[in-house]
């Protein structure tokens, strides 16, 4: 990998049918590419050969995509150049044991998450020269399988490398992503625009979770809004005892994007009200370990990140 021209990646596996994972997949097919969809539940996979993926709202799209499978196991004898890992984080270490089985030189593995932290998983198991880590930001749903809302979608998305010598391939990656039409840059800022989003959600998931709210709901509803607020502030002050730059005026940058995020259900909320488990151990509990690293005091992400798990523990 010396140069972006020579990893060429033409075949891709994206692992998790989700709302982000089929945004993705359908995209880089409408590209041209071979792309393979992965997922443990065959029938959330059905349409999108057939029929295809049908993204509606902010992007309007039906494409087919190349071929399924419904285990990761199954992508060794496809032997993609990239795999998007777009799946819940707390998977994360099942994903990454079955791809080390037959990760060969210069494939290439993206989170393509939320959560803080997700790469370094992926890394303890992969190494750091295969990984690299995204920040996305579009908001979706799942309609039907293989069926997307996307109510908004805010370009650019962004990728870096774990290690440098990787980077050639990742302005590759994202010269792929961006002749598709996901607008992608390369970035080396990765760990502040992680936590910035993550802010962000650390401060609306769990609140509209517990709720029910939607997130225009909590951020119109005073009384709520104060604990929204609150963990804005909480969570900021953690990233900056870790001398994790987020920019002096990011608090009001995340209050006026929150306040126009509209009436939308956070996948959080929506994992919930679907009984599955949510992503909160590497949203709210990845601050609360950043916290005490720092000896920082949490004590709104510790009480949101037990009333989701107050939750989770019914399902």
């Amino acid at each position: 990998m010396s140069d972006s021209q020579t990893f060429d990646p033409r075949k891709f596996a994206v692992v998790g049918a989700g709302p982000v994972g089929c945004i993705v997949a359908a995209f880089l097919a409408k590209g041209g590419y071979e792309v393979t969809l992965c997922d443990v539940v065959p029938e959330l996979m059905e349409p999108a050969v057939g029929r295809g993926i049908i993204i509606e709202g902010a992007e309007t799209l039906q494409q087919k995509v190349t071929n399924t499978v419904s285990s990761v196991d199954d992508l060794a004898d496809i032997k993609p150049d990239v795999i998007f890992i777009t799946v819940k984080a707390n998977v994360l270490p099942l994903i990454a044991s079955a791809i080390e089985v037959f990760l060969s030189n210069g494939m290439v593995v993206i989170s393509w998450q939320n959560g803080i932290d997700t790469e370094l998983e992926l890394a303890a198991a992969l190494g750091r020269k295969a990984v690299m880590r995204a920040v996305v930001n579009y908001g979706c749903g799942l309609a039907g399988p293989a069926h997307v809302k996307m109510p908004f979608h805010h370009p650019p998305h962004y990728i870096q490398e774990l290690d440098p010598e990787s980077a050639p391939a990742a302005v590759a990656i994202t010269e792929a992503l961006s002749n598709c039409g996901l607008t992608t840059e390369h970035t080396d800022q990765m760990v502040s625009m992680v936590w910035r989003k993550a802010i962000m959600n650390a401060s609306m998931n769990p609140v509209c979770a517990v709720t029910g709210l939607t997130m225009s709901q909590a951020m119109n509803d005073p009384i709520i809004f104060k604990i929204v607020d609150s963990l804005v502030k909480e969570n900021i002050k953690v990233a900056r005892a870790n001398e994790i730059t987020v920019g002096w005026d990011f608090y009001n940058q995340a209050i006026d994007y929150m306040k126009n995020a509209g009436n939308h259900k956070p996948s959080m909320l929506m994992d919930i009200e679907a009984k599955r488990r949510t992503e909160i151990d590497y949203i709210n509990g990845k601050i609360v370990e950043y916290g005490e690293r720092a000896g920082i005091e949490t004590p709104y992400n510790i009480t949101l990140t037990s009333l989701v798990k107050g939750l989770e523990s019914r399902l």
